[in-house]
């Protein structure tokens, strides 16, 4: 059903032994986004995500030929739709680390989400992910800073290390707003991309993009600050802990903008 939760590995409706595995063993990486028209924006970022993440998690890649069919018999007969998209392999657990192979490929097909939020506040968090260069399955950490943000009154969590460096969000890439120039942290964090996507479409829009250090000692010296993912191309940030920000309407409507220049690649 088109408006359901589909679960395949490898091209198959998932079985049991699958689901039990991924139940029990949480080792994995994946990568999610919107599909649209039978396309997605970034495609090429994501299919590079995943066997790069193959290769490091399992020792060899899944191929794009194969991540590509796979993708289109999942939205077959459907509309737009989201993929989530993630690797996992049976013969990896507790006693048996070292095993090396192609991993199996799953596949969620569901509606697409909406967006995170209009506008948030942020809690500053001390945190950082376990190799935090991959966008694997341990989604423990996120979910408990997120929960803990939440009791305390916030709407999400922010990172930052020992020295109040800001890296990154649960669920998202934090840009912050200085004129007509958009200034992403430097820290260990995930590559996202929605994140690459706005950057790419800067130009057009009018604006610019760098990556610099950001402690949360520089909030002051920013006019705005925006987070996004896939499902949220911006969304303005209300406040950094006690720090608030006015970003202004106009600007989110940039920084869609810009993440909506790219165009949709075909699966």
């Amino acid at each position: 059903m088109a408006d359901a939760v589909e679960l395949s590995v490898d091209g198959a409706p998932a079985t049991l032994d699958d689901l039990t595995h991924v139940a029990l063993i949480n080792y994995g990486a994946y990568t999610s986004f919107r599909v649209e028209d039978g396309g997605v924006r970034g495609l090429d970022l994501h299919l590079a995500r995943l066997d790069a993440e193959a290769v490091e998690l399992f020792g060899e890649p899944v191929g794009e030929p194969r991540l590509r069919a796979l993708m289109r018999t999942a939205v077959a007969g459907r509309g737009d739709c989201w993929l989530r998209v993630s690797l996992f392999s049976p013969g990896v657990g507790p006693r048996t680390p070292d095993w090396t192979g192609s991993p199996k490929v799953m596949i969620a097909a569901s509606p697409p989400p909406p967006p995170l939020a209009d506008s948030v506040r942020l809690e500053i968090r001390a945190y950082a992910r376990e190799a935090p260069h991959l966008k694997h399955v341990a989604t423990f950490g996120l979910i408990r800073a997120r929960r803990a943000a939440r009791a305390a009154g916030f709407d999400d969590a922010i990172f930052v290390d020992s020295a109040g460096q800001v890296s990154e969000g649960s669920l998202w890439n934090i840009g912050f707003l200085s004129g007509s120039e958009v200034v992403w942290p430097q820290a260990p964090m995930l590559a996202g991309v929605a994140q690459s996507l706005v950057q790419r479409g800067l130009g057009p829009s009018g604006l610019t993009g760098r990556t610099a250090p950001v402690h949360v000692d520089d909030l002051r010296d920013f006019d705005g600050a925006f987070i996004c993912n896939s499902a949220t191309p911006a969304c303005a940030v209300v406040a950094v802990g006690d720090h608030g920000f006015a970003t202004s309407p106009a600007m989110i409507d940039r920084l869609r903008a810009a993440w909506g220049s790219n165009p949709v690649q075909p699966i």
